[in-house]
């Protein structure tokens, strides 16, 4: 039997469902759509498009097929019929009523884009995404993640320590990996991993070589917190750069990975703009990559990759259960200057990097992630680079760490434990 996880962005959903003439849940497959929504609202009737005789009815007849049911109505995976969009719009332009429709869908390019374009004003969208820290941990703080003074303050007041932070970066936020007698692992990503590939990928691509598009997958969940390089993965896979770049949007379309789009402007001439990768589970990229415990991956090459992998999402989760536009908001830089870093006694010199900058209210907050117990200032040299920019002001920088403490490292630049986010 599953054990409900209460969902952060429940409330918010329910704001919206009161205030709305409908809502659209959009997410990848199994991150809890379905259950949250039956969850929180029991009575209302659910059609799951899965089931072949109503998908064909509602696809013969989808003005029909609505007005069989009295609203308010849940529908359930809606991409699969996009003529119910259509439909739905004719009913909604003639009832002033709010609450008619719950729509869920994990294609969320193609679902996005025929709802604002059919429901226009009819309908708010939100996104849900696996399970967060502080949803495992039942922390009821939801503020989305800024490095403010103002921000701490409310945080601290719920602080709890996560002792088992590798366990669930590998585990990954699957809810079905987090009832009282949970599936194995490894069997429950390679059942995911195959019905993706199966059902998803199939309905937007017609591949028919299941093994190649894994092998694909494995070659991108091994770039993770990696600049995108479609021509090594094209090289890698043995396949067109231009069969790559469809299925990196494939993979993006069905919230399989994140695209973090690179923060530059006239002042900053010399910034790279290719953005990175990021799974948007470190469970499904643990096994993809085959690091099959939460110990191998601890200790293991690519565990800065999948740490900072791990916040980036923990972040962007803060901004989605707030239902808050994240894509305008954060980015990362990298510049072509080069800066001297010294290390062990050792002089090398980068490429200027700031893992990731938050934009809010014209001020850049820049943020450095790091897996060490012993962050220090230097860590954050690249931060000044973002002085150049004189049309926005830089906020308070942060290091996301592993320390035990929030310490204050210089004027306007804090080492924030995990537990802050």
């Amino acid at each position: 039997m599953m054990t409900y996880i209460n969902r952060a962005i429940e409330d918010i959903l329910k704001k919206r469902f009161d205030t709305s003439k409908s809502v659209a849940i959009t997410g990848a497959r199994q991150v809890g759509k379905t259950t949250m929504t039956t969850h929180m609202f029991p009575n209302i009737r659910r059609i799951n498009l899965k089931n072949l005789v109503l998908l064909n009815n509602a696809k013969e007849d989808p003005q029909g097929f609505l007005e069989n049911f009295e609203r308010p109505l849940f529908i359930d995976e809606v991409q699969m019929a996009p003529e119910l969009i259509g439909a739905a719009k004719t009913i909604l332009d003639e009832v002033p009523t709010r609450s008619n429709y719950l729509f869920s869908g994990s294609q969320k390019w193609e679902l996005m884009k025929g709802l604002s374009e059919s429901l226009a004003g009819m309908v708010s969208i939100l996104e849900l995404g696996t399970l967060s820290l502080r949803e495992i941990n039942n922390i009821s703080f939801n503020t989305p993640f800024i490095p403010t003074l103002d921000y701490f303050k409310e945080r601290e007041k719920c602080i709890k320590k996560y002792n088992n932070l590798w366990k669930v970066i590998h585990r990954g936020g699957y809810p079905e990996l987090y009832e009282d007698n949970p599936r194995d692992w490894e069997e429950y990503y390679s059942s995911y991993v195959r019905t993706y590939i199966e059902r998803d990928v199939y309905d937007i691509t017609k591949i028919r070589d299941n093994n190649l598009f894994y092998r694909f997958m494995v070659s991108v969940a091994a770039r993770t917190g990696n600049m995108l390089d479609y021509s090594s993965i094209s090289k890698d896979i043995g396949v067109s750069l231009e069969t790559i770049r469809n299925w990196i949007s494939v993979l993006e379309k069905t919230d399989i990975i994140y695209l973090l789009e690179p923060y530059y402007n006239s002042h900053l001439s010399r910034a790279i703009k290719t953005p990175k990768v990021y799974f948007r589970d470190t469970g499904l990229a643990a096994y993809l990559t085959s690091w099959l415990t939460p110990e191998t991956l601890e200790n293991g090459a690519m565990n800065g990759a999948f740490f900072e992998t791990f916040v980036i999402n923990e972040i962007i989760k803060s901004y989605i259960n707030q239902g808050k536009d994240y894509k305008k908001r954060i980015y990362y830089y990298r510049g072509k200057d080069k800066v001297k870093k010294t290390q062990n006694g050792i002089d090398t010199f980068e490429e200027n990097e700031i893992d990731l900058i938050i934009e809010e209210n014209g001020v850049l907050y820049p943020i450095e992630i790091k897996k060490t117990t012993n962050p220090k200032s230097e860590m954050a040299s690249a931060f000044d680079v973002l002085d150049k920019d004189i049309n926005k002001k830089r906020g308070i920088g942060a290091i996301i760490c592993r320390g035990d403490y929030k310490l204050k490292l210089r004027d306007n630049l804090y080492a924030l434990p995990i537990e802050y986010i």
